[in-house]
């Protein structure tokens, strides 16, 4: 994603000549690395998004592959807090493993010690309001068995957020508009 440098460097040779050219302390040197800097930074956010991004694409995914597995068409209060809870208990069984392996008195690897976070934030947002695709609905189920995994996609999604106690509020997708 080096468009502001390539753009940069097409008009200095344009106006200069080959690159080697150009002087160390000059306006044009300055004009590159500020262009550098600047895909760099950019390409730092584009990481981050395509990251925050993809754990919502993954969460849909598995509601997807639920909707698939059980062949029903409209989830009851009961069956939807099921998926849910399947969810966020899907790391369980790795942590009591990693935990087995795991030698008496030795510190927590750091697979052990990422798996304790994400098992934590998904715990905290179940008892806030866990965002799930709104699997009451006969509409939404059948989109979301027809949905490809893009994210562009999932904002064509009713969103919902239940929580422990089997409340379940409409909500906004993307989850910062909440």
């Amino acid at each position: 994603m080096q468009r502001t440098l390539d753009k940069t460097r097409k008009q200095i040779v344009k106006k200069k000549g080959p690159l080697g050219t150009v002087h160390e302390g000059s306006r044009d040197s300055r004009r590159l690395r500020k262009a550098l800097a600047r895909d760099g930074r950019l390409g730092k956010l584009a990481t981050s998004r395509k990251m925050h991004e993809q754990s919502f694409v993954d969460r849909a995914g598995f509601f997807q592959d639920s909707v698939r597995e059980t062949g029903i068409d409209v989830f009851d209060a009961d069956q939807f807090m099921a998926v849910v809870k399947s969810f966020v208990h899907q790391y369980d069984e790795e942590m009591d493993a990693l935990k087995r392996t795991r030698r008496p008195g030795r510190p927590a690897s750091t697979r052990e010690d990422a798996l304790k976070v994400k098992m934590t934030a998904l715990e905290k947002e179940f008892q806030n309001g866990f965002l799930a695709p709104d699997l009451t609905s006969k509409d939404n189920v059948s989109a979301l068995e027809r949905w490809d995994g893009s994210w562009l996609q999932l904002n064509s999604l009713s969103w919902v957020r239940i929580n422990e106690a089997g409340a379940v509020r409409p909500a906004t997708f993307p989850p910062n508009k909440d």
